[in-house]
């Protein structure tokens, strides 16, 4: 199976996603759970990606991409991200729209229709969640940032990215008015159940499972 099969990209791209906002490594377990696949299926894909040279796994621990693995996964990654972009800015979609679409887009456009969108689009940074969109080297932009449902009360904050996970959430926040790049002020934590914070002079209450998918800077 080569290392661009869509199945290999969903992989390497999950594994990815899961250390991005915080430093345990993925197990198979969990990357089961998270691709909504049988643990027999992630282990004999984990045993194909590792002898392409693209993970490090051992029996029953956690999987870490390589160096190569890296590469693979930021440029599936870079494809999802400017796809979310495109289609906001120019397809009119809602931000809450347009993780499926690109899931499926990601694996069919071509390199030249890419780079032919990314320059459209002015070479953004970050997609429409707040996500850094890789440039085409792999590097990112990123900037110190907490959990917002970490944050303690007082902290005052850029909001640097929404997790995509749930369509609802993102309408709510939508409706809420806390979007990527807003400014907002924590005022109260009421522990496992909400965080409330003040967003341009009004007071929001979200709920812990929102505070759980907002990252703010730091």
């Amino acid at each position: 199976m080569p290392a661009n099969s869509p199945a290999i990209e969903d992989y390497l791209k999950t594994v990815y996603a899961h250390t991005e906002w915080q430093p345990e490594p993925i197990t198979p377990s969990g990357l089961a759970g998270a691709l909504g696949v049988a643990p027999s299926s992630v282990t004999e894909m984990v045993k194909k990606m590792a002898a392409q040279g693209l993970v490090q796994h051992v029996p029953y621990g956690a999987i870490r991409l390589t160096d190569a693995g890296r590469a693979r996964a930021l440029a599936v990654v870079r494809r999802h991200r400017l796809i979310e972009t495109w289609l906001v800015r120019e397809m009119g979609y809602a931000w809450d729209e347009v993780h499926d679409e690109a899931e499926i887009l990601e694996h069919a456009l071509s390199d030249r229709l890419l780079e032919a969108i990314d320059a459209r689009l002015g070479r953004p940074e970050r997609d429409p969640h707040g996500d850094a969109i890789p440039a085409a080297d792999g590097s990112l932009v990123s900037e110190p940032s907490v959990r917002l449902d970490e944050a303690p009360v007082g902290h005052v904050g850029r909001v640097i990215r929404i997790s995509d996970r749930d369509p609802a959430v993102l309408r709510a926040l939508d409706d809420a008015g806390v979007g990527p790049g807003c400014e907002l002020r924590v005022t109260d934590a009421a522990g496992e159940a909400s965080v409330t914070v003040d967003v341009a002079g009004s007071t929001r209450i979200l709920a812990h499972e929102a505070a759980t998918g907002i990252w703010v800077s730091a």
